[in-house]
């Protein structure tokens, strides 16, 4: 196993040789990441030298990298042609967003039981902060606070494998969750509203509304991406 030297270059933020991972595995994080972030579009043409070039690498951790990608669900792979990021069709979506909503709602009732003075004043604090965000209009922080806030509920659930579970579907639905916020401001001041009745019941140890609230988020949040698809076909 390659040990690491402990140097990253500094224009791709790729570590040399990373302890535990090898390049490709580096070079695929970040192309997770950039993917999430919505660098790269749901249906893009994922191009191995203009990849290589942006990132500082050769084309053999590119396509390493892509088939990592590609057995997680971001990426698909098509015969003799450029990789695509991964574009569910409109069925596929909603079974996704139906997993979400199951996953995250038991994850916030494990969460109103289980989670520690600590965990609670993180949440409630990390909430108000994301007011803030929202009197502001900034969307590109909310969609950040938005991913750390559902992050630290599956935590607080004390349940590894939920988190771990919940963590890979919100990966793969991340690019159509962050692209709701862009459809109006309207639906930031109302995910946000949602977030305080999940942290209003996980504060009361109220498992039973945590849960329903957390439901009733992520159902909200497929319908909205519903129609922003709707509206995209449409432009």
């Amino acid at each position: 196993m390659e040990k690491s030297t402990g140097t990253t270059d500094a224009a791709t933020g790729i570590a040399d040789r990373p302890a535990g991972r090898t390049r490709a595995e580096a070079l695929a994080n970040r192309l997770a990441e950039d993917i999430v972030s919505g660098r790269f579009q749901p249906g893009e043409a994922l191009d191995e030298v203009r990849i290589a070039t942006a990132y500082g690498v050769s084309r053999t951790p590119v396509r390493e990298a892509i088939r990592q990608l590609a057995a997680s669900g971001l990426v698909v792979i098509r015969p003799h042609r450029a990789p695509l990021v991964a574009k569910p069709d409109d069925r596929m979506l909603r079974e996704m967003f139906v997993v979400m909503a199951e996953l995250e709602a038991l994850a916030a009732a494990s969460a109103a039981i289980g989670m520690t003075a600590i965990e609670r004043q993180a949440l409630e604090a990390h909430h108000l902060g994301m007011r803030r965000l929202v009197q502001a209009g900034d969307m590109a922080g909310y969609r950040d606070a938005n991913t750390a806030f559902h992050r630290m509920v599956a935590e607080a659930s004390h349940n590894a494998y939920l988190a771990e579970l919940a963590a890979a579907t919100q990966r793969r639905l991340a690019p159509f969750r962050r692209a709701q916020f862009d459809a109006s401001v309207d639906r930031l001041i109302r995910s946000h509203d949602e977030h305080g009745a999940i942290v209003t019941a996980i504060l009361r140890g109220d498992a039973e509304t945590a849960s329903r609230a957390m439901r009733d988020h992520i159902g909200l949040s497929g319908r909205a991406w519903e129609t922003l698809g709707r509206r995209l076909a449409a432009a």
